[in-house]
C-alpha cells in the first residue's frame, strides 16, 4: 500500500509539509497519491540509523547478506501486479517493459546473493612473514576488501526497477556490506515506495540491523545535497544528467573529507559505418539502428545519438532509408512531462543549428508526452566546429555525420567526450583495416561493440556500463554486473595480526573455504 511517508529505517515518517504528486504522463494527470518530503530532521535521523547499523551489517556473513539479498527478491515478486500498475501509471512505459525491468532487478538481487554467499569477492591475498630473513625480517600481510560505510544511492528518472530503489547501486551497496539511504525520484514515488516496503519486510525476516535500508521522497535538490554533504555518507551512486552528477559529484569534493561519487551521467554512443558495410547491406543497417534510436522512446543512456559514416552513394542511400524506417515507427510516450519538454527543446536547439538538415521529424498529430523521432544530417566538418551538436539529446534523436575521409571520421572520434559506448559496423573482414580508429574509440568509450546496437545492458560479469568522463565520473568502475560492488569498497591490510583475531576470509585456516591469492599463488587452502 503507498502511503505517501518516507522509510526512516522502519518506520514510516512524515513529518514535512511539502508535499508533491507524481504525474501519468499517458494520461497527463496526476496520480491519486501525495507524497512528504523528508524534513532535515528525518534526514538526520536516517543517517544515523544507517551509521549504526553499519557497525554491525558490515561483519555479516556472506550467507546472512545473501539470505537478505533473496529476500529482497522475494518481497519484491510477492507485490504482484500492484507494482506492475503503479509502475506504467508513473512512467507511461507499456507492462511488458515493466515485467521485463522487474526480473532484470530481481536477477540482480540473486546475483549478488550468490557473489557475497561464494565469497571470493573480497579479494583476499595473503603474504606471510619471514621473521629470519635478512636483512630485514619480514612481516604477515594479509588485504581483502572492507565496505565503505552509509551509501546514498539516488533513483534514476528512466529506470524506476533495475536502476533506482533496489536497483543495481542499492544491491550491489548492500552486498558489500553498506547500509544504504535512498533518495527516491520524484516521477516515481509510488514505485519506489512499494519496492521501499518490500526491503523493510526483508529487512525485518531476515533480522537485519534497523537502518541498514531508509527511503526518502523530495521534490526538490535539498534533500540530495543534506544527504552527500553530511559527514557520515562515505559514498554516493547517481544515474541521471551531467547537470545534476556533475553538481553532487561538486558538493562531495568540497565536504572536509571528500567522498567517491559514481555517477553514470549521459552518453550519445558514437555508431560508425564502414563503407563495404554501407554499400552491401545499408538498407538492413538502417531499418535496425531506426529501431534502436526509438526503443523506448529514446530514454536508453546507451541510445545511438550520433551514427558517422564516409560520405559517398553507401552513405547516402544509408540516409534515406533510415528517414523512411524511422517515419514508419510509431512514437511512444514519454516518461513525464518535464521530460517530454526537456526533449523537445533539445531536439529543436540541435535541428535549428546552421547547415543541419532533417531527414525525418514526425509532424503528425501526436497525443501529448509522445516524443516525435527525428533524425538529422551534418557534415563532419560542421560538427567538429559547433559544440551544441554534441550535446545528447535524451529521447528518440540522432544525427548522421557525413565525413569527408576516414581521417575526418577518426578526428570526431578523438575528440568526443568520453562515451559509455561505441559501435563499429563491419563487412566481413573490413574492420581489420581501421585499427587506428578502433583504437582511438577504445580511448572514448567503456564498451566497444561490433556489429550490434548499444541498447541493451546484459547483467554479467562481463559487463561494463561507464566510461570516460562524463558518460561516469571513474571510468574504472562499471555500475552493471557483480563487478560493480567494487565501487563500495576499499582494499584494507592487517600486518601480524593474531590468526584467531583475523577475519574468517584472512585466517591460515581459510574456514570460508573461498578463492586467496597466498604468497603469489591462488588456491582454495
Amino acid at each position: 500500500m503507498i502511503t505517501g511517508k518516507n522509510h526512516i529505517g522502519n518506520q514510516l515518517s512524515s513529518q514535512g509539509n511539502i508535499t508533491f504528486t507524481t504525474i501519468n504522463p499517458e494520461l497527463n494527470a496526476e496520480n491519486e497519491y501525495s507524497f512528504v518530503q523528508a524534513t532535515e530532521e528525518e534526514v538526520n535521523q536516517a543517517i544515523n540509523l544507517a551509521e549504526e547499523a553499519f557497525h554491525s551489517y558490515k561483519n555479516y556473513s556472506g550467507k546472512r547478506k545473501a539470505d537478505f539479498l533473496r529476500a529482497i527478491a522475494d518481497e519484491i515478486e510477492a507485490l504482484g501486479d500492484d507494482l506492475i500498475n503503479t509502475y506504467c501509471s508513473e512512467t507511461g512505459l507499456p507492462e511488458g517493459r515493466a515485467a521485463g525491468e522487474r526480473g532484470r532487478t530481481v536477477f540482480q538481487l540473486r546475483s549478488f546473493a550468490d557473489l557475497v554467499e561464494e565469497g571470493s569477492w573480497v579479494e583476499a591475498c595473503i603474504d606471510t612473514g619471514i621473521p629470519d630473513r635478512t636483512p630485514v625480517a619480514k612481516p604477515d600481510l594479509r588485504k581483502m576488501n572492507i565496505p565503505l560505510g552509509p551509501v546514498v544511492v539516488f533513483g534514476a528518472s528512466n529506470f524506476p526497477l533495475a536502476y533506482s530503489t533496489a536497483g543495481g547501486d542499492t544491491a550491489a551497496a548492500l552486498a558489500s556490506g553498506c547500509p544504504v539511504i535512498v533518495k527516491s525520484h520524484p516521477m516515481h514515488a509510488g514505485t519506489g515506495e512499494l519496492i521501499a516496503s518490500a526491503i523493510i519486510k526483508a529487512v525485518e525476516k531476515t533480522g537485519m540491523p534497523k537502518g541498514v535500508f531508509s527511503n526518502v521522497n523530495s521534490k526538490d535538490y535539498a534533500v540530495g545535497q543534506q544527504l552527500v554533504s553530511h559527514p557520515k555518507i562515505k559514498a554516493v551512486g547517481f544515474t541521471g544528467s551531467i547537470k545534476g552528477g556533475r553538481a553532487l559529484l561538486d558538493i562531495a569534493a568540497k565536504r572536509e573529507e571528500p567522498i567517491p561519487v559514481f555517477a553514470e551521467m549521459g552518453s550519445v554512443n558514437p555508431v560508425v559505418v564502414l563503407p563495404k558495410a554501407l554499400k552491401n547491406r545499408g538498407k538492413t543497417i538502417a531499418q535496425t539502428f531506426a529501431g534502436s534510436i526509438t526503443l523506448g522512446a529514446g530514454q536508453f543512456c546507451t541510445n545511438p545519438g550520433l551514427i558517422l559514416g564516409v560520405a559517398g552513394e553507401g552513405l547516402s542511400g544509408f540516409i534515406e532509408e533510415l528517414g523512411s524506417k524511422i517515419k514508419g515507427i510509431n512514437p511512444s510516450c514519454m516518461l513525464h512531462p518535464n521530460i517530454y519538454e526537456a526533449y523537445k527543446k533539445g531536439k529543436s536547439e540541435a535541428i535549428s543549428q546552421n547547415k543541419v538538415t532533417v531527414i525525418a521529424d514526425l509532424d503528425a498529430d501526436l497525443k501529448i508526452n509522445y516524443g516525435s523521432q527525428a533524425v538529422a544530417v551534418v557534415s563532419g566538418k560542421t560538427f567538429i566546429e559547433n559544440s551544441t551538436l554534441h550535446h545528447e539529446v535524451f529521447g528518440p534523436f540522432s544525427i548522421v555525420i557525413q565525413c569527408e575521409t576516414t581521417n575526418e571520421l577518426e578526428q570526431i572520434i578523438e575528440n568526443l567526450e568520453g562515451q559509455l559506448t561505441g559501435t563499429i559496423i563491419s563487412d566481413d573482414n573490413e574492420i581489420s583495416e581501421y585499427p587506428s580508429l578502433v583504437a582511438k574509440m577504445q580511448n572514448r568509450v567503456g564498451r566497444l561493440i561490433f556489429n550490434g546496437v548499444p541498447t541493451g545492458v546484459e547483467v554479467c560479469p562481463s559487463m561494463v556500463h561507464g566510461g570516460p568522463y562524463p558518460a561516469s565520473t571513474d571510468s574504472r568502475f562499471t555500475a552493471v554486473g557483480i563487478n560493480s560492488i567494487k565501487r563500495w569498497v576499499r582494499p584494507f591490510s592487517f600486518q601480524n595480526w593474531p590468526n584467531e583475531l583475523l577475519p574468517d576470509e584472512l585466517k591460515d585456516e581459510n574456514p570460508l573455504g573461498i578463492t586467496r591469492l597466498v604468497n603469489g599463488q591462488l588456491n582454495q587452502f
